[in-house]
C-alpha cells in the first residue's frame, strides 16, 4: 500500500539538465603583510579595552573635579571607534602612523586619569612590536620571494 517515491532531484528528471553553478568565481584575496595583520589585532583589542575603560572611568567617577563623569563614556567610545577605523587603515603606511597617533592620544589621557598610563604602556608596546617586527617580517618575506623568483 505504501509506495516510496524517490525524492525529486536533477538525476531523476528525464530531459532536464542540471542548473549551472550560479556563484561567480571568487577573486583571490589580497595578500596582507605581517605589520598590517598584527597592527589590526592590537588596535582591535585596544578598541575593546578603550570602550571598557570609558565605562570604568564613568563608574568610578575618576575624572578630575569639574569634568562630568559621562565624558568618560564619550571618550571611551570615540577612542574605540577611532581605533577600529585605524585598524582598517593599516594597509597603508599612513594608517600605521594614525595608529601611532592614537597610542599617543591614549598616553595623553593619563594626565586626566593616571591609570590610563598602564594601558598606554602595554598597548603602545604591543603596537610598537607589532608594527616594527611585522615590517621586518614583511621585508624578509619580500626578499625571499624576490630570490625565489630570480632563482627559477
Amino acid at each position: 500500500m505504501s509506495e516510496e517515491t524517490p525524492a525529486p532531484d536533477e538525476a531523476s528528471r528525464p530531459g532536464e539538465t542540471p542548473a549551472p553553478d550560479a556563484t561567480p568565481p571568487r577573486r583571490p584575496r589580497r595578500q596582507r603583510g605581517a605589520a598590517e595583520s598584527l597592527g589590526q589585532v592590537v588596535l582591535g583589542a585596544e578598541a575593546l579595552i578603550m570602550f571598557l575603560a570609558g565605562l570604568v572611568i564613568y563608574g568610578l567617577k575618576a575624572l578630575p573635579f569639574g569634568i562630568a563623569p559621562w565624558w568618560g563614556i564619550v571618550v571611551g567610545i570615540v577612542l574605540a571607534v577611532l581605533m577600529l577605523v585605524a585598524s582598517g587603515l593599516t594597509r597603508h603606511r599612513w594608517g600605521i602612523v594614525v595608529g601611532w597617533a592614537l597610542q599617543v592620544l591614549v598616553a595623553l589621557c593619563a594626565f586626566l586619569v593616571p591609570a590610563m598610563l598602564i594601558v598606554a604602556l602595554i598597548f603602545g608596546g604591543m603596537y610598537g612590536y607589532a608594527t616594527i617586527k611585522g615590517a621586518s617580517l614583511d621585508r624578509r618575506n619580500a626578499r625571499i620571494m624576490r630570490e625565489s623568483a630570480n632563482g627559477d
